[in-house]
């Protein structure tokens, strides 16, 4: 009897051991993969490996959640909002740089530089491309990230290491033995890329889109929730360290030390005259434009460590280095005419037509003005003389009218009313900066429609990919999501690339499609501010039927987590007739629109909201998931609505209002109390 009471006790502890070992290993795992995708740019597995990697472990610490750290990489998401950020003084002031507009300036730099040095010392320059970001400086600590900061005025900076944390080409460890404390410093930007995506993405969310790059990083890092910082595909470059940069003899030897550490430093060439340099000045002014990134220049810097520190600095700037500017890309020309583009996301977009300017060795002719807002507030009339830039260096955009040069043959630019592909009215619900078109089955839009459709966090069709959707909706096989399931294999085997067996395959990915609940398949629809977990919340409430039939605004902003703009867009989306169609057209090929019942119908905190505030005896995760097992909500801010506050250790802000709105307020031992009542 004694051995089989030992056994019992034994068992769990071993099992535990597994897991935390697997875990561990996981964790690791994940991290090696994290650094060579985002920082060394050299992916050793597929996605699809990687993803099944990051699931295993982010299901292993969902089920262990007493296991779960803040370090792990599945914590990569951004905390809690914070009330705004704290000051940082910084132990190494961050130094802004002097500033050279032509090349005969860093000649003359070059001259100051030996003549301090002294005939003796033949300075070694080093070069770097000046990315066009947020200067931003890190700190570890033991080889860990603790604190990461804005430059600010450069003596005193603001704390947003929760945001910085959710960059992924910020490592939460360092590798190969760094110093003590050591705190690198780099620039936080965004790639062309990814700005039009994000761009794309405020639009459609009604939102005013970012000026530039520069505008979105900065941004993106000042937000007062990660969670949104952790949205936005930011990367970071490092160029140099503060506390910590004693121990290098070289700033070049610094660059590699980082490199080795695991941090993403800037690339650079080392010269050994200032004509090399202003050679490496003259191809970067070149190249600006064919990289996937936003410079404003080259940094030169004196490469060895006791050269920089026998130069010393003057007022707020290094004597050791220049920033060589760049030129801005900019023109003038007359602005001819504003056409209305509709984007595959049913935005209204106005673009200038331009009589042709040559801007940085480009010939433009169209340039975005973004939306109706921006043309009024920028006062742009047709037939004025407009300013161009290349916002990135890329992207055409009327910056400014000039305004002196009018001849009174000018005239205003109104939205039109209807939308100029289907011809269906157009909406701008108040306070959204966007027009569009909300019919679904616009063909503008129905391509854009099939593709998100068709991805893996929608119906996961696998095999049907964006390039494949836009071969088969231009050869006119598909027209909308309802189509795709009229397909045969027949029609696909004939075309280049396709075999009797892929062909089946794609038709049995499409039917194993209609299994999806209804969750999914309501995310699927792309209904504006509808993502894949407020779709959840909705489908746990309402049918499609339901939702067919007509609900209130009311009614869906009694779920916790729906606003009143997601419930207008849900209820415009369902009272649109060709909408309505589409999905009477997708049910009868066997779609589920039923409820998601799949959520706990029973428990003591079915339909109360609760906040979870401070420092517990056990990490968030678990009192999360207690919670949604018995039923109950996890709200991040406490309103008039919220049932419950469990607050530990310096709880805050959050606990205050709780007071003052006479919320409960619940202890560890009261929440526990609770949940077996």
């Amino acid at each position: 009897m004694g051995r089989r009471a030992a056994a019992r006790i034994i068992r769990p502890v071993v099992e535990e051991t597994d897991i935390r070992e697997r875990i561990e290993g996981l964790r690791e795992r994940v991290r090696y993969h994290n650094r060579r995708y985002y920082i060394e740019d050299a992916p050793e597995i597929s996605d699809a490996e990687y993803d099944a990697l990051y699931n295993e472990l982010e299901t292993l610490e969902g089920e262990h959640p007493e296991l779960l750290t803040p370090d792990s990489p599945t914590q990569r998401v951004g905390g809690e909002p914070i009330e705004g950020f704290v000051e940082v003084r910084h132990a190494v002031p961050m130094l802004s740089l002097a500033n050279a507009r032509k090349l005969d300036e860093l000649r003359e730099w070059d001259a100051r530089v030996r003549r301090l040095l002294g005939d003796d010392e033949s300075p070694r320059y080093v070069t770097e491309r000046k990315i066009d970001g947020l200067a931003v400086s890190l700190r570890y600590e033991n080889g860990r990230f603790v604190r990461g900061a804005t430059r600010g005025n450069g003596a005193v900076g603001e704390d947003v290491t929760q945001n910085l944390g959710t960059v992924r080409s910020i490592p939460e460890r360092l590798d190969d033995g760094p110093p003590e404390v050591l705190e690198p410093r780099g620039e936080v930007y965004m790639t062309l890329e990814d700005f039009e995506r994000l761009n794309r993405r405020q639009e459609e969310e009604g939102k005013p889109p970012f000026a530039n790059p520069r505008n979105a990083a900065a941004g993106s890092i000042r937000q007062l929730d990660p969670k949104i910082t952790a949205r936005r595909p930011l990367k970071i470059y490092l160029y140099g360290i503060g506390e910590g940069a004693g121990d290098f003899e070289s700033h070049s030897g610094m660059l590699d030390a980082l490199k080795g550490y695991g941090l993403r430093s800037n690339p650079y060439r080392l010269h050994e005259s200032i004509e090399s340099v202003i050679e490496e000045c003259e191809e970067a002014a070149r190249q600006r434009e064919s990289l996937p990134y936003q410079i404003d220049g080259v940094v030169v810097k004196v490469d060895s460590r006791d050269q920089q520190l026998a130069l010393g600095s003057v007022a707020k700037a290094p004597r050791w280095a220049i920033a060589y500017k760049f030129e801005p890309l900019a023109g003038r020309t007359k602005l001819l005419d504003i056409i209305v583009n509709v984007g595959r996301t049913g935005a209204l977009t106005p673009q200038a037509v331009l009589e042709p300017v040559n801007v940085g060795g480009v010939v433009i002719s169209r340039a975005t003005l973004h939306n109706e807002d921006y043309v009024k507030e920028k006062g742009i009339l047709v037939g004025d003389k407009v300013v161009i830039e290349r916002a990135g260096d890329v992207i055409p955009q009327v910056v400014k009218a000039v305004t002196e040069e009018r001849d009174g043959t000018e005239r205003e630019f109104t939205m039109p009313t209807h939308c100029p592909v289907c011809g269906e009215p157009v909406s701008r619900p108040a306070g959204e900066a966007v027009t569009r078109c909300v019919n679904a089955r616009c063909p503008a839009q129905a391509l854009e429609h099939i593709i998100h459709w068709a991805s893996k966090t929608a119906m996961d069709i696998d095999g049907l990919g964006e390039k494949l959707a836009t071969r088969l909706f231009d050869l006119g096989l598909i027209k909308d999501v309802a189509e795709v399931y009229d397909l045969k294999a027949e029609q696909l085997v004939p075309l280049e690339g396709f075999g009797e067996k892929s062909a089946e395959n794609l038709i049995r990915a499409i039917e194993r499609s209609k299994d999806q609940p209804f969750p999914r398949v309501l995310y699927a629809l792309g209904i504006r501010h509808v993502g894949a977990v407020t779709a959840g919340l909705i489908a746990g409430r309402f049918s499609g039927s339901d939702l067919m039939r007509g609900v209130a605004v009311e009614q869906l902003t009694e779920i916790a987590g729906v606003g009143e703009v997601v419930a207008r867009a849900v209820i415009e989306y369902f009272g649109l007739e060709d909408n309505r169609d589409l999905i009477r057209r997708l049910i009868q090929r066997g779609l589920d629109f039923e409820r998601d019942a799949t959520g706990p119908a029973e428990g003591p905190l079915v339909g109360k909201r609760v906040v979870i505030t401070g420092t517990l005896g056990r990490p968030r995760g678990y009192f999360v998931g207690r919670l949604e097992a018995a039923g109950g909500t996890f709200t991040s801010s406490v309103s008039k609505n919220t049932d419950y506050v469990l607050a530990g250790e310096e709880a805050g802000s959050k606990l205050e209002k709780a007071k003052a709105l006479g919320v409960p307020i619940l202890d560890e031992a009261g929440f526990e109390e609770l949940l077996s009542s």
